[in-house]
């Protein structure tokens, strides 16, 4: 069976809004290392439309740095599923799905292959009580901004998920990158 992962990135307030991080050559280096070991991503049409089309756009013009277009060479190829009820396309190696994200996700589990990589705030609190996410992957930008979407919705679960931190890294920039498994 398949380990799922979530990963996001949220400020020290809990706030996951993509708009306002600065990442570094680090940070990218981080998130390239850990997809060597994921060949699906699972997002949300919001996610998805956020990363796509501009990281296949410096994939293919090479026009970030080093460590930008390394990120971008690594995430544009890997197959995607995107959830989404009202996007019409998508670009090359991603599939739509339109409905129930998580029967979708359980089947994909069940399928060979390496880890899958969810990047979603809207479908993390149905995928939790899914019981379908293994494991978080969450880094900590040093920056507090009171606004935009919390991680999780007040009252969006009706158990607390209990995580064992398995990693930590602090990196140069002042982000903490947090490992934690499902107990």
């Amino acid at each position: 069976m398949r380990t799922v992962t979530f990963s996001m990135n949220i400020s020290i307030d809990g706030y996951c809004d993509h708009t306002i991080f600065n990442p570094d050559e680090e940070l990218h280096d981080y998130f390239t290392a850990i997809m060597d070991d994921v060949d699906l991503l699972f997002f949300g049409r919001v996610m998805y439309q956020l990363m796509f089309p501009y990281w296949a756009d410096v994939a293919k013009n090479q026009s970030g740095t080093a460590d930008e277009n390394k990120f971008a060479e690594r995430l544009t190829a890997i197959d995607k599923v995107v959830i989404s009820r009202s996007l019409a396309s998508a670009e090359n190696n991603t599939r739509i799905v339109r409905s129930n994200p998580a029967e979708e996700l359980r089947k994909l589990k069940q399928q060979p292959g390496k880890k899958i990589l969810i990047d979603s705030v809207s479908l993390l609190p149905e995928l939790i009580r899914a019981g379908l996410i293994d494991e978080f992957n969450l880094v900590v930008h040093p920056i507090i901004v009171g606004r935009g979407r919390p991680l999780l919705a007040a009252g969006s679960l009706q158990e607390n998920l209990n995580l064992k931190l398995i990693d930590k890294k602090f990196l140069k920039s002042g982000y903490v990158a947090l490992h934690y498994l499902k107990k």
